[in-house]
């Protein structure tokens, strides 16, 4: 099982650096909140299998991350709408 959550480590690790890369990447904003929303579940993702490895710990960091990229996409989409892009 350690082979596997480390298999999924170093995607969740893969998959950041693209979505930090996009983050980077000249764009309009409306992509970059997605490249910023994407890398946050990524993050919560890595959490939870690191969680899973020590034995259920940092549950309650999984928890308030995802409301805290939750609440982030909901003002960053406001934002959007009220500049009209």
């Amino acid at each position: 099982m350690s082979g596997v959550i480390d298999a999924c480590l170093a995607l969740l690790a893969f998959a950041g650096v693209l979505c930090l890369a996009r983050l980077v990447r000249p764009g309009s904003v409306a992509d970059r909140i997605v490249a910023l929303d994407t890398f946050l579940v990524v993050t919560v993702s890595g959490v939870a299998v690191t969680a899973l490895r020590v034995g259920g710990a940092f549950l309650d960091l999984v928890v308030v991350t995802c409301l805290v990229a939750f609440t982030g996409t909901l003002i960053a989409a406001r934002y959007i709408e009220e500049r009209g892009e």
